[in-house]
């Protein structure tokens, strides 16, 4: 069993996160989402990977899988900076209600997303809102692509101590999300 960054949240009840360590198996889960979201969190803007913003990443992840992005807190603008213009922007609190509600169209209407993918989020406000979603929004999907493993995700990146693994896989999972 993997342990969370937070030894705390290591019960969680019988369903915990699979361990995704393989890029190709995370583009697959994210390609076959008829409707994903991207949550973007605040640590995005100030955690590098080697010379890269963390919200680099995620925005391209974002830009080639066609995913709508939800800006949270004050990420917007830099997101913005990037050359992409978010679906919408939310408080984290205020989305995570909204991802409970299966009535809610979703952040362009076409209906309630079924993967929610986290980039950016610090780990004990990311390991309750995801116990949230896995308590109260059973038709939710989640991905977690953080370097600590979050056993509320359904699918979580496990512990990456190096940048290096970290970087790699996220430009895996890049290069994979680009092939059809």
């Amino acid at each position: 069993m993997t342990m969370p960054y937070h030894k705390v949240n290591v019960l969680t009840g019988f369903k915990s996160a699979a361990e995704m360590k393989d890029p190709k198996a995370l583009a697959k889960i994210i390609k076959r989402a008829e409707r994903p979201l991207l949550l973007i969190g605040p640590r995005a803007l100030s955690v590098k990977i080697g010379d890269k913003l963390f919200l680099e990443y995620l925005v391209e992840i974002a830009k080639v899988a066609n995913i709508p992005i939800c800006a949270t807190a004050h990420t917007k603008g830099k997101i913005e900076e990037l050359g992409v213009v978010p679906a919408s922007t939310y408080d984290i609190m205020e989305i995570l209600n909204r991802l409970k509600d299966p009535e809610w169209k979703g952040v362009r209407g076409e209906g309630n997303h079924d993967l929610v993918i986290f980039g950016g989020f610090r780990t004990d406000l990311g390991n309750q809102g995801l116990s949230v979603l896995k308590h109260f929004a059973p038709h939710l999907k989640t991905i977690t692509l953080c370097k600590f493993y979050f056993p509320h995700a359904t699918f979580s990146l496990p512990n990456i101590r190096k940048d290096e693994e970290w970087k790699a896989l996220l430009e895996g999972l890049i290069d994979e999300l680009k092939t059809s």
